[in-house]
């Protein structure tokens, strides 16, 4: 399966009814009036996997759903699922695929179980298997104990989880889910998650949409980011967390003297200096590697801090990058420190050498220089010799500092 992100999704003919795919998605386009719900939308969602759509209200999710699941008709666009063809065999589509929408299917004069009974009956299912059906279901989904309350008794959660169980009584090979676990408890939550696992993990295709990033983690093999009814960004979860940058290390001292110090020994504009909360905030990608060339530069400067914080992009950051800012490119490939054979860190490097150790010299040499131009040339054997010593300790400390360093440092640890 190819891991990484993009940001459209490939032009290819559609296979065949046992393709690599459950829902395969091409072109996809609905609008009401004016608006566009679905703008040109690919999909491929293998079989026995969870593919989580991603995205924000208004975004077109729902409408999705509803052309997947044979509910609303598409303008355009080609789509094949469970190896039927949209619109030709809508009928096959509606028999093979389960939907658990928003609005509840669940009539609230029967009792849950009754629910679940004329449900294994509209699904062709012998009376005795629908029984041990429906027995089945409520237990896998906690509602034994109010299985014959009615359902117009049931809290909000418990009915969604009523709803989940009268798709899976049908036992499709492909569930729709949209917002499954929209405003529900904890408790319900859990076991909605734990549904989704057992299903997948059983060879049943799920597609689900959400506004959480959080639930899409926890949940999709892969996630698709759903803008403005456009897919702007699909992969797993750690493709998506390489297209938005923004990992840092944050460095934190003890007081505004030694924040001084630090900020001067990294000489670079990424470097983010706050003195309210006496940290330095240093881009990258959070690697061993990365903290280890930092606490070498405070070691070489003599500066330790307080403690150090390491942070990196989690989804939310994806999800609002490109929610609200559309696709992006590829992360910045410079960094504020790399390993310390990097350029940047041999930069910070040079231009401490020449603090250090050049600009001594030259003043030396010029002192030297208006001492022979007082007293003459006849006191150059004297000096010259002194001016070349002096030139080769600052040569031994650059070869010095070029050399490979110890990985033990004074400072902390990630």
């Amino acid at each position: 399966m190819n891991q990484a992100a993009t940001t459209a999704g490939p032009h290819r003919p559609l296979p065949g009814p046992h393709g690599p795919s459950a829902i395969q998605v091409r072109g996809l386009r609905k609008s009401y009036g004016t608006e566009t719900a679905v703008d040109d939308l690919h999909l491929d969602v293998p079989h026995g996997t969870a593919f989580g759509l991603l995205g924000p209200d208004g975004a077109g999710k729902t409408t999705v759903m509803r052309i997947l699941s044979a509910r609303v008709a598409a303008d355009a666009g080609e789509i094949r699922i469970a190896g039927y063809d949209l619109p030709t065999d809508a009928d096959a589509v509606r028999a093979a695929v389960e939907l658990v929408g928003r609005t509840s299917a669940v009539d609230p004069r029967l009792t849950a179980e009754k629910n679940l009974l004329r449900t294994s009956a509209l699904c062709r299912l012998p009376p005795r298997e629908g029984g041990s059906r429906a027995a089945e279901l409520l237990a896998r989904l906690d509602l034994s104990r109010v299985a014959t309350e009615p359902a117009a008794a049931l809290s909000s959660g418990r009915r969604r989880r009523l709803d989940l169980a009268m798709v899976l009584a049908g036992d499709p090979g492909v569930v729709l889910m949209d917002e499954p676990t929209a405003g529900l408890d904890p408790v319900s939550r859990r076991i909605v998650r734990e549904v989704v696992r057992d299903l997948v993990a059983d060879g049943i295709t799920v597609l689900f949409t959400t506004c959480s990033p959080q639930e899409a983690g926890r949940l999709a093999d892969r996630i698709g980011v759903l803008r403005r009814g456009r897919l702007v960004a699909e992969g797993t979860q750690d493709a998506l967390l390489r297209l938005v940058p923004g990992g840092h290390i944050r460095l934190y001292f003890a007081d505004t003297a030694e924040l001084a110090t630090a900020a001067a020994l990294f000489h670079l504009d990424t470097v983010v200096r706050d003195d309210t909360a006496l940290s330095l905030r240093i881009p990258g990608d959070g690697s061993v590697g990365l903290i280890r060339a930092v606490l070498a530069i405070l070691e070489e400067g003599r500066v330790e801090p307080r403690r150090l914080a390491v942070h990196s992009p989690g989804l939310e950051d994806v999800f609002t990058a490109l929610v609200h800012n559309g696709p992006q490119g590829p992360p910045p490939t410079h960094r504020a420190v790399h390993s310390p054979d990097a350029p940047l860190g041999e930069e910070a490097r040079d231009i401490r050498w020449l603090w250090r150790e050049v600009l001594p010299v030259m003043a030396a040499l010029l002192l030297l220089c208006a001492h022979v131009a007082e007293a003459g040339p006849a006191v150059l054997p004297g000096v010259l010799p002194a001016a070349l010593v002096c030139v080769a300790l600052a040569l031994a400390g650059r070869r010095r500092r070029a050399a490979p360093r110890s990985p033990k440092h004074r400072g902390p640890h990630a």
